[in-house]
């Protein structure tokens, strides 16, 4: 399983959420997604714990918490959904037809 963790300070480092999150137990891993055009982190992130039990704890503890002078929202993350065939998203759009500016 793993833990989804939001609300983040764009400032925060891989390192910084491993050393929060091994007070809790073994960090197996930590994903810190970044914006393709910025290449800064986007506010969330996932950590993969060594059991479940030290992912409970952690969520419990953590969730709510201020940290870097944020509140962070920390609990299981959801499993992905599958993309759809058209991985862009739906189409759509289209004309308004008599829309007026002001």
């Amino acid at each position: 399983m793993s833990i989804y963790v939001g609300n983040l300070s764009y400032q925060v480092t891989e390192e910084d959420l491993k050393s929060v999150f091994e007070e809790y137990g073994s960090v197996k891993r930590v994903h810190l997604p970044t914006d393709r055009e910025t290449g800064r982190p986007r506010g969330f992130a996932f950590v993969e714990m060594e059991t479940e039990a030290e992912e409970d704890a952690a969520i419990e503890d953590l969730d709510g918490a201020e940290w870097m002078q944020r509140n962070i929202r920390v609990n299981k993350a959801k499993p992905r959904e599958p993309r759809s065939s058209n991985a862009r998203g739906g189409g759509g759009g289209g004309g308004g037809g008599n829309r007026r500016s002001w």
